[in-house]
């Protein structure tokens, strides 16, 4: 990994399968998913449904949704939104494409945001 500021240099897209998942691992903390719907779209979230904690990113993608592989929860890729009737939320990580590279912060998105107006 490769930091500048706040964002970190992750992995090439290639290396996020089209339509799955690849986790960042974190030392004492939960995993974050990145997710690749699309080839030159990439989302990332915590590896933790709000269910039953189930991990995301064995999930299937379709569209702009995970399925949670435990009980069937769509969440929503670019929200953390489940989808209705379920009602929970995942933490987002912000997301940047450069030149073939993902990068991620490693805050969550709405400290992100606060911590830039700053």
């Amino acid at each position: 990994m490769t930091e500048t500021g706040a964002w970190v240099r992750v992995c090439a897209i290639e290396d996020i399968p089209l339509l799955g998942a690849r986790v960042l691992e974190r030392a004492g903390g939960d995993g974050i998913a990145l997710f690749r719907p699309a080839p030159a779209r990439v989302f990332a979230l915590a590896d933790r449904c709000p269910h039953r904690g189930g991990p995301l990113s064995q999930g299937i993608v379709s569209g702009d949704t995970v399925t949670c592989p435990l009980h069937g929860w769509n969440i929503g890729l670019d929200s953390g939104q489940a989808c209705a009737p379920d009602v929970g939320c995942v933490r987002r990580y912000p997301v940047q494409l450069r030149d073939g590279e993902v990068w991620l912060s490693l805050l969550p998105l709405g400290q992100a945001a606060e911590e830039a107006a700053a």
